[in-house]
Formats: C-alpha cells, structure tokens, sequence
C-alpha cells in the first residue's frame, strides 16, 4: 500500500512540473480554450480516416483498456505499482493506434494523389467542368479517395456553393497535399482556368516525385524506428513475464522499487522519443487549413 501512495504521489509530482511549464497561464478576463483534448481527438480522428468516431467514445476505449489492463496484471502479480503502470501503457495504446493509422493514411493518399491529379488533368482536357471533374473522381478516382469526393459531389449537387464544398472536403481529407490540391483548384477557379490543365499536369510530377522520394528515404530509416519500439517494449515484457513470481514482482511494491518503475518509464519514453526523433522524416504540416 505504501508503494502505491508513493507511485502515485511521485506522478502527482511530476505532472504538476510538467503542467507548470507546458500550460501557458492566461488572464482571468480571458476566455480559457474549452476542449482543447477534444479538439486534438477531433483533428487526430480525422486524419486517421474516422471522422464519424466521437471523441468521448475514444477516451471511453482508453479508460476501458486502462482498466482491464490494471485489473489483469494486479490479479496476476498482487502488486499496485506494476498495474498502474501496465494500466497507463493500455490507456495510451489506442491513441497510438489512431497516431499509426493516421500516418499510414497519409502516406497512402500520398502515394495516390498523382493519380487522382492526373484523371482531373485528363478531365478537364476532355472539357468537364472543374466541379464535374472533381465529381467524376468518385467513381474513378484512385479508392482511398472516392469516399470524400462521393460526399462532394452531393454536398455540390445540394448546394451549388463550390468554395464551401471545396472547404467541406479539405476537412474531410484532413491532409497536407490534399490542402494544395484544393488551394489550387480554387485558386484556379478564381482567376480563370487558362492554365488549369498545365497547373495539374506539373503538380502530378511534384507529387509523384515527392512521394517516390520519401518512400524510399522511409524505407531507409524504417529499422530505426523498428529497434527503438524493440527496445522499448522489452522491458516490460520482461516485466510482465515476472508477473508469474509472485516472490520476485512484490518486490516492486517497495518504495525502491516505485522508484525504479518511475525511472524506467521516463528513462524509456525519452530514449523512444528521441530515437524516432532522430529516424523519422519530418511530417508535413497543414498549413494552409
């Protein structure tokens, strides 16, 4: 029980440190940012491709495996300390899952953007409209797209508004070249479509280029990524697998050993986060929505 106080205590600490320098303090007459947590679940949720989900539904899955996972080891290794920090690592698990499938979907729109550019290209050449080739890509377009473009169409066709469809589906898209394909086209569409077909053509060639690039630099770096996950989780499997002594895992609830879980987690969260720091290609940002 003392170890448990003393875990607790020592977290309570550490996120009151954390909070002094990473929380600006604001001004009572200030109105205070409301659901900025929502907010970041909302921008994440969207570019993982789920825009339907709700944010109060993932933070109930986090809490939910948070629980279960401190409810599992405690039952297994009857010691307080090693279930809470089972159970943090199981309540940040489906964040990082959303974190993954939405880096996974932007390399995969990446990759298929030049096609897509390449059919309104063709489109436009063909004399379609720039609203009716932005339309056509629904049903020819590249299959990790059609979805949006299918829900522009409708939104076009119930409207006829085409800068607040054009609005509607960059937040649908949530993605960084998405952003300048739409740009633009309406900028295009704004001061003429003269150059439109050319515009589209040399923006298809920077794509493409752009992607077959970074695929190969990831391809590159992906063992650097790979071993600092490897090296992160071997030692709570390690962990883990002391769960079956019982002799050796109550250990843990001294107040030695809270302090050795505390260092070994900060320790690894740091030498993680510098690892992919060091390995990973830096993401392109929205800038321009």
């Amino acid at each position: 029980m003392m170890g448990t106080v003393l875990g607790l205590g020592v977290g309570v600490g550490l996120l009151l440190i954390y909070a002094s320098f990473a929380v600006p303090r604001r001004s009572p007459a200030l109105p205070r940012p409301a659901g900025r947590l929502r907010g970041s679940l909302t921008g994440l949720l969207a570019r993982a491709g789920l825009a339907g989900t709700s944010p109060r539904g993932v933070l109930i899955i986090c809490f939910a495996s948070a629980a279960v996972a401190g409810v599992g080891v405690q039952v297994l290794s009857r010691t307080e300390p090693v279930a809470v920090a089972f159970a943090v690592m199981a309540g940040y698990l489906p964040v990082a899952v959303l974190v993954g499938r939405a880096r996974r979907r932007q390399r995969e729109l990446a990759e298929v953007w030049p096609e897509a550019v390449d059919n309104l290209a063709s489109a436009v050449r063909a004399g379609l409209s720039l609203p009716e080739a932005l339309i056509q890509l629904g049903q020819r377009g590249p299959e990790p797209l059609r979805d949006p473009f299918l829900v522009f169409a409708l939104d076009y066709q119930v409207t006829g508004r085409f800068t607040e469809s054009l609005d509607r589906l960059k937040e649908r898209l949530s993605d960084p070249v998405g952003d300048r394909v739409v740009e633009g086209l309406r900028i295009a569409r704004e001061v003429g479509g003269g150059e439109l077909g050319r515009l589209l053509r040399s923006l298809s060639g920077y794509l493409r280029e752009d992607a077959r690039t970074r695929s190969e630099l990831e391809s590159r770096q992906s063992w650097t990524v790979n071993g600092a996950r490897l090296a992160v989780a071997a030692p709570w499997l390690v962990l883990l697998m002391l769960c079956f002594q019982r002799q050796v895992i109550a250990r843990y609830s001294s107040p030695a050993g809270v302090i050795v879980l505390v260092v070994g987690a900060v320790a690894c969260l740091v030498a993680y986060r510098l690892m992919v720091r060091i390995g990973r290609l830096p993401q392109e940002r929205r800038v321009l929505s």
